[in-house]
């Protein structure tokens, strides 16, 4: 499974824009250290970080999973060449218990990204993420805990849930055991 090359794509938009780690930071209401420990591929940021990012240099989110390869009208993602992305850091940095795989990385502009989330452990923090778009999340093994804006809700094996991503939303495992979970967000 090889990797995606996240943090050169953001800092090649940056300098693109002749903008200071400071001038992103200040912006996208993140810290400096942490928008160039992702410039430097030292941790990786959850989605809602990068739709935040996305949203600031008017991109798709989309952009940071796509080869530099020339438009096609489908593709086909053998299990084998699934890129992933660890070491998801929150914005204090400390670790998300989970990562994520994109499903789909050669089709470029596309209105969804499709992603297999693995919440591998029990989350200390329970702090939760906004961003545009919509999600729709289906519990593929496991039971997971949904933190949807007010209210907690349990979703078992084969359950799911659509919902405005603009809600402060988080998923973890229920009970620290490990949970798949296939994602579709849209910005």
């Amino acid at each position: 499974m090889r990797e995606f090359n996240i943090g050169a794509k953001i800092k090649k938009l940056r300098l693109s824009k002749k903008l200071t780690l400071q001038a992103v930071a200040k912006e996208t209401g993140f810290s400096p250290a942490l928008i160039s420990q992702i410039e430097n591929n030292n941790v990786s940021p959850p989605i809602a970080t990068l739709s935040r990012i996305a949203k600031f240099f008017d991109v798709k989110i989309g952009l940071f999973f796509t080869e530099d390869e020339e438009e096609c009208r489908y593709e086909v993602v053998r299990s084998h060449e699934r890129k992933s992305i660890p070491r998801v850091i929150s914005r204090a940095g400390t670790s998300q218990g989970y990562s994520y795989e994109s499903l789909s990385f050669h089709k470029q502009n596309k209105k969804m990204e499709p992603f297999l989330l693995s919440i591998t452990e029990k989350a200390l923090e329970e702090n939760t993420y906004n961003h545009d778009g919509e999600e729709f999340l289906f519990v593929m093994s496991g039971t997971a805990e949904l933190l949807l804006d007010e209210n907690r809700i349990i979703l078992e094996e084969g359950d799911c849930v659509y919902f405005d991503s603009s809600l402060k939303h988080r998923l973890l495992s229920k009970d620290g055991r490990e949970v798949k979970v296939l994602a579709v967000v849209t910005r």
